[in-house]
């Protein structure tokens, strides 16, 4: 399955990542206390914190030979994670990264962000990049990466200042279609974990702003495949809501009750089988204190 990305789907990515910048950045900069709490285990500065350190992060492997690895010490550990120990990796570059002036982490971010545009501006979007674990992600998903930490950190700070927070469903979306399918597409390498003997598991997944696509899972490898040949299950998101699932911020309960997550098929037995090993690593997110 070889998919070009396109010029809309490029220029529709750097508009989200601007406009979900320039909206975060104002949501901080109202924030009365940076030592509130935005989530169980961190404050408003530290959330802010970890979401620089990710677009920092992002300026380097986008311009490996002109942007320095801002961590250097837990660089080879990045190169090895799996979707188990991210929060490992998340603990050791906040601990390395200690500031948490909100006013600093927002200049620095907004200095961030500018950097990777400007320095994508002239890139083909369709570019792997290395990511975590031995992945390749085409240089539109790292961007729809960053648009997806905004999105849903912003949703963290956002619902502990009581403030309104939007989820534009198609932005949302790009962290599936460009990030999520882009990585499978290209090479998820390790993030999985060491492949292990399976059965075969086909799952649809479809919503108003992604193409139709077949995750195929077998021997702890996912496959793309298009959607028609008989799959076990089918999925049908909200891709806001999926998103706040999938990083252990909505329920699956919930998301299910609301309909906005519905699941059918013939075999939907396997569809646990499948989200264990095929799953985020939710627990690098922490969860916000009241459950929705």
């Amino acid at each position: 399955m070889v998919r070009t990305i396109t010029l809309g789907q490029w220029q529709a990515t750097r508009d989200a990542l601007r406009r979900t910048g320039d909206r975060f950045l104002a949501l901080v900069a109202s924030a009365p206390d940076p030592q509130a709490m935005a989530t169980k285990d961190w404050t408003v500065a530290d959330t802010v914190a970890h979401v620089r350190s990710i677009a920092s992060l992002y300026t380097s492997i986008l311009q490996p030979d002109e942007v320095p690895h801002p961590f250097p010490d837990v660089e080879h550990r990045i190169q090895t994670t799996t979707v188990d120990t991210v929060a490992e990796i998340n603990d050791i570059v906040l601990d390395q990264f200690p500031e948490r002036d909100t006013r600093v982490l927002n200049d620095l971010l907004d200095g961030d962000i500018r950097q990777i545009l400007d320095s994508t501006e002239h890139a083909d979007p369709a570019t792997p990049i290395p990511w975590l674990g031995g992945s390749r992600v085409p240089v539109a998903g790292v961007l729809a990466h960053l648009v997806n930490e905004l999105l849903s950190h912003g949703w963290d700070i956002a619902r502990a200042l009581k403030s309104p927070w939007e989820l534009p469903p198609a932005d949302a979306a790009l962290f599936f279609e460009l990030f999520l399918i882009g990585m499978i597409r290209q090479d998820a390498g390790g993030l999985l974990g060491p492949q292990l003997p399976g059965r075969r598991i086909a799952v649809e997944f479809h919503s108003a702003h992604t193409t139709p696509v077949t995750m195929v899972l077998k021997d702890r490898r996912v496959t793309l495949e298009e959607t028609g040949l008989g799959a076990d299950a089918r999925i049908t998101f909200d891709p806001p809501t999926l998103n706040l699932m999938l990083f252990g911020r909505v329920s699956k309960a919930r998301a299910a009750l609301t309909g906005k997550v519905r699941v059918s098929g013939p075999r939907l037995w396997r569809l646990p089988e499948f989200l264990r090993i095929v799953h985020l690593p939710e627990n690098s997110y922490p969860r916000t204190g009241t459950p929705r």
